[in-house]
């Protein structure tokens, strides 16, 4: 084997001057400096703009759990008042079959009664 020839099949080591390693062009010390400054802005500008993100996020979540509550507030309510609505139907029916009024053969004038559920509506 011949003294400054590689080995078969080895890759010959490359020095730091090779002509491969110039692709980029010499850096003055102004442009590394304006590129760490700009380098720190945007840091701190990524940094301003995930606390806003998670700012956001954390007041939509408030929101939502507020939601939430007065959802299960007004669904307790409608439970409560459909069965009012219920126990006030079934009282009304009782009456009717004992009210003197309605009882009176005077009273077979048909008249219109406006639905009492309806009444209460908004329009």
């Amino acid at each position: 084997m011949s003294q400054g020839l590689p080995a078969a099949g080895s890759v010959p080591p490359r020095s730091v001057g090779a002509p491969g390693n110039q692709s980029q062009p010499q850096v003055s010390p102004e442009d590394d400096d304006r590129k760490v400054r700009r380098r720190e802005k945007n840091r701190v500008a990524a940094q301003r703009s995930r606390k806003k993100q998670t700012q956001k996020a954390d007041k939509l979540h408030e929101e939502y759990e507020c939601l939430e509550q007065e959802n299960a507030v007004l669904r307790r309510e409608i439970g409560k008042l459909t069965e009012e609505l219920k126990h006030l139907s079934e009282a009304l029916k009782e009456h009717e079959k004992m009210c003197p009024l309605l009882l009176c053969p005077m009273n077979f004038v048909p008249v219109l009664r406006p639905d009492p559920v309806a009444g209460c509506l908004p329009r």
